[in-house]
């Protein structure tokens, strides 16, 4: 019987699908691309990409798991999870400590809190409106005549962090409009634009018993004025994956492995 050695996870995203595949020795390679209107194609272009780069067929896959919002698309057959028990997966990996999960994705806001064998012991998530989300930055950074890349960098230059009293998408950017025509800086507000978000964070997370240490994930996390904000909200430090966009994905292919361990037959 020939033995199996890689595994593949797929986390498809609103804005975003990513395909993790691992083999004996750790993360063998990784794709993200756009989910666009056709989720079944991101799926297929994602998977053979990474498949391609890593030099591996799909026969050569032990197990595939899929997570994410658009795992019901899915035009073959894997095993299905949710986004929270693979973020806290792949987020105890990366930092075996880990104990709360803060993922920031495109559309939805999560908290999680892991035991302390890494398991999901309790979380909160938003996923009713796009406060804290990818594409509420996208909302903004188009007000502010600005890229979603430049805002971490742009905020960090911050004179001053300019508060937004509004979390809702429509009435924060008039907020951030009337501001411009105010004279603020696009530092100024984009560092309060930050903080605010931290603060939603904050007061989701206080719905738990949240403990340290903390990992941050997503693609928000990318974002490293973000990262300040929440370090100084949350008053502790903050891991932060060298890829946060991955780590659902990661979780994903980790638990495709355990699966296999597990169940050798």
């Amino acid at each position: 019987m020939r033995q199996t050695l890689f595994y593949a996870g797929i986390d498809i995203g609103s804005l975003s699908t990513e395909v993790v595949v691992i083999g004996p020795h750790g993360l063998m390679g990784s794709t993200i691309i756009p989910t666009g209107f056709d989720i079944r194609r991101a799926i297929q272009s994602s998977l053979e990409t990474t498949l391609k780069d890593v030099g591996i067929g799909r026969s050569d896959l032990g197990a595939l798991v899929a997570t994410g919002y658009g795992r019901l698309n899915l035009p073959f057959p894997a095993t299905q999870v949710t986004e929270i028990t693979c973020h806290g997966r792949g987020a105890r990996h990366l930092f075996p400590a880990t104990r709360t999960v803060i993922d920031l994705g495109g559309q939805d806001s999560k908290v999680i809190v892991l035991d302390d064998r890494g398991r999901v012991s309790d979380f909160v998530m938003n996923d009713k409106c796009a406060a804290g989300t990818g594409r509420f930055l996208e909302v903004m950074a188009g007000a502010l005549e600005t890229q979603v890349d430049e805002m971490g960098r742009l905020s960090l230059q911050a004179a001053k962090h300019i508060p937004i009293s509004s979390m809702c998408t429509v009435f924060a950017e008039s907020e951030v409009v009337s501001l411009i025509a105010q004279g603020a800086s696009r530092e100024d507000i984009i560092g309060g634009l930050h903080d605010s978000i931290a603060s939603r964070i904050y007061r989701m997370a206080k719905r738990l018993r949240i403990d340290q240490e903390i990992t941050f994930t997503g693609g928000v996390a990318k974002n490293l004025g973000m990262v300040d904000a929440l370090k100084r909200r949350f008053r502790a430090s903050v891991n932060l994956p060298d890829e946060p966009q991955i780590v659902g994905a990661l979780g994903a292919a980790l638990i495709a492995r355990d699966s296999v361990r597990s169940n050798p037959s």
